[in-house]
């Protein structure tokens, strides 16, 4: 080398080291600042700090890495929001409105776990905000995406990068290679009302509550925008992790989400009962208005994973998790009328239209009655004072009614004897308190609806056909049903109010594109009754085929899981009606397609049926491994023993399970004999 090549490089190595240890500085800042909330410098100091770094890397563009702190906002705006499927589904949770909803939930997890003691469970408050996915590879964030429908969501990387408290970078070490981190961006009420100040001062419209505010901040294609706005990211969970392991309770793994750099909620606690519970639910909501952020309720979780595991799922939310939401924000107002709506499956719903009132953040003008027996129940007239209730994000409801403040002359409910969308008779089944129209398609407003319904997300995804541009194509006559879909023209659709031609080219390629589906997704996009998007998969698993399907009876239908009779009169029917066949073969004809689905036998495996119990310490395996062993085979693995019971596997120190087993004349064995039986079924241990 000569002098002038070792000055360079020495110059190079010298700024290399003076970067990495002003992003080294800021980070540990950060993690101070977001993470542990306390800050050990004040802000001017850190601004100083970030200047530096800045004209150090303006000097050295060469030297900027994807993670520095100066890299939060990016500076092209995005043309749309691209999708991205979640690898583990991100599913909503079930919710208890009341201490006895909790205690019912609690018993359930007792019963699957047949349990007779108390289990520990994770108490967190439930932020009210969006739920967000960050996926972090090798330490390094490579993409942010919303909830979406659970299964896809939207990729708002960009976004997600100008918020303070979401590290670029994971802190410290020991975390898995591939680490999806879950949690919910909010906007704090102080952060909240400032956007609001600035909002009115400059003659903008005002954002109605923290929760709309950050999904609008989240929803800007300028992450520029999103970055002036006051949004935090709290960290909840865990979704897809690979290359590494994570502790055993969720509340330690939350621990170790805030010593990686993530904000955690300095409210979470740990209980040892249901009884913990009630009383963490009652602290939180007395204190709930002095927190600095909304939140709607409180989420309670089984602590420990291996619970978790064995209790599992339904098909949209976990049996070990619960959120028990606070009370309902109320509010008074006046019953104008009653209109009614005709639903996809012909039911016709009473609808209270109301005086527009402010409830639980937003205007209210429109409420749910339910059916006749609600508006029976409620002593309904025109003109009421009644009481709305708004329950999370849930229809707001009508409560009751002020009988008190009743109007002399009001009038009662009454309704309809024929569709009031295109007159055919209302039909009444007994036992059931709708009234359903009995015209089917030649109802335009179910035609409508089966068609909203068919073009969804979770359906057929025919992306940019909404609810408005639907309800006009069947107004204006182009579609009067789901096969027309396919045969409309490009003209005439770019000729319609608020559409054009790169409108209609975009419809039109999506519905191109939708003919490329599953038959999972065929199954639920024909709009059968009660049959959800779980039900239209298991069908579809079971049978393989839609010709499979159509030719199943009642016996080979109630064998599928989640199909019971009723279900399977619903779908018997709907493929007995000619004029729904004629519609499924219009669609093939007009290129709908889908793989037939590979029907794989359950496999009966050597123990199912039998409840085992494992207790007493064992040496060769944990008890957790020779609970996951037995369980690999098809047993059922208790916490106590009972007449049920088949086998107690007992090591020294069993104790009253023992006794209890010998009692009642239940199977014992020992380690050595328990690890026979593994091997006999080619477990290897």
């Amino acid at each position: 080398m000569t002098g002038q090549v070792v000055e360079q490089y020495m110059s190079v190595t010298t700024t290399i080291d003076a970067l990495r240890a002003l992003r080294d500085e800021i980070n540990q800042h950060n993690y101070r600042y977001y993470a542990l909330d306390d800050p050990s410098v004040p802000d001017a100091e850190y601004d100083r700090l970030m200047k530096q770094l800045r004209a150090l890397e303006a000097d050295h563009p060469e030297l900027i890495t994807e993670d520095s702190p100066t890299q939060r906002v990016g500076s092209q705006p995005l043309e749309s929001f691209s999708q991205i499927t979640h690898e583990v589904p991100m599913l909503s949770l079930d919710n208890a409105f009341s201490e006895e909803d909790l205690k019912d939930f609690n018993q359930r997890v007792l019963d699957r776990l047949q349990l007779d003691e108390d289990i520990e469970y994770a108490c967190e408050p439930k932020l009210d905000g969006i739920a967000v996915s960050l996926l972090y590879r090798d330490g390094k964030l490579v993409r942010g995406a919303t909830r979406g429908d659970g299964t896809t969501g939207e990729d708002i990387t960009q976004n997600v990068r100008t918020i303070g408290s979401i590290p670029l970078g994971l802190h410290g070490e020991g975390f898995p290679a591939v680490l999806e981190v879950r949690g919910e961006i909010y906007m704090p009420k102080a952060g909240f009302n400032a956007l609001n100040e600035t909002a009115k001062a400059n003659n903008e419209k005002l954002f109605v509550n923290p929760r709309n505010a950050a999904a609008g901040s989240l929803r800007q294609l300028d992450p520029r925008i999103s970055a002036t706005r006051p949004l935090e990211m709290c960290a909840y969970s865990v979704g897809l992790v690979t290359g590494g392991d994570l502790p055993a309770r969720h509340s330690d793994i939350l621990y170790a989400l805030a010593n990686w750099g993530f904000r955690i909620n300095s409210e979470m606690a740990v209980v040892d009962n249901i009884q913990g519970c009630v009383d963490y639910f009652q602290r939180l909501g007395a204190k709930r208005e002095q927190l600095s952020y909304d939140i709607d309720g409180i989420v309670f979780k089984v602590n420990q994973l291996s619970k978790q595991e064995t209790l599992g799922f339904v098909s949209r939310a976990p049996r070990w998790a619960i959120a028990h939401k606070f009370p309902a924000q109320e509010e008074l107002t006046q019953l104008i009328d009653v209109e009614f709506q005709v639903g996809r499956t012909g039911a016709i719903t009473p609808v209270a239209r109301l005086q527009p009132v402010f409830v639980g953040g937003v205007t209210v003008s429109n409420a749910t009655l339910h059916n006749r027996d609600e508006v029976q129940r409620l002593d309904a007239r025109i003109g009421d004072t009644v009481i709305i209730r708004r329950a999370g994000d849930v229809i707001p409801q009508v409560v009751s009614i002020i009988q008190e403040r009743r109007l002399s002359g009001s009038q009662p409910v009454v309704f309809p004897t024929v569709c009031p969308v295109c007159a055919s008779p209302i039909s009444e089944i007994p036992g059931e308190a709708t009234l359903r129209c009995s015209g089917g398609l030649i109802c335009s407003a179910q035609r409508k609806e089966a068609i909203k319904h068919y073009v969804s997300r979770k359906a057929m995804d025919v992306d940019g056909l909404g609810d408005k541009l639907v309800e006009q194509l069947v107004d204006i006559g182009y579609v009067d049903s789901l096969v027309n879909l396919y045969q409309l023209e490009a003209e005439k659709v770019a000729a319609m109010e608020r559409m054009g031609e790169k409108s209609a080219a975009n419809v039109l390629a999506a519905i191109e594109a939708s003919k490329q589906t599953s038959l999972a997704r065929f199954i639920y996009a024909l709009g059968i009754r009660e049959v959800g998007e779980a039900t239209a998969r298991n069908l579809a698993n079971h049978f393989g085929s839609l010709t499979a399907i159509m030719a199943a009876d009642e016996e080979a239908l109630v064998s599928v899981a989640d199909v019971g009779p009723i279900v399977a009169g619903f779908i018997l029917a709907f493929f007995s009606e000619q004029s729904n066949c004629d519609i499924i073969a219009g669609l093939q004809a007009e290129g709908v397609n889908w793989p037939d689905v590979e029907v794989v036998p359950e496999a009966v495996l050597p123990l199912d049926g039998q409840i085992f119990v494992v207790t007493g310490k064992l040496e060769r395996l944990s008890r957790d491994e020779a609970q996951q062993y037995l369980r690999s085979l098809g047993a059922t693995v208790a916490g106590s023993v009972s007449k049920k019971t088949h086998t107690v596997v007992a090591g020294p120190g069993a104790g009253s399970k023992l006794t209890k087993a010998e009692t009642l004349g239940i199977t014992v064995m020992n380690e050595a004999e328990l690890i026979e039986l593994l091997q006999q079924h080619e477990v290897s241990v």
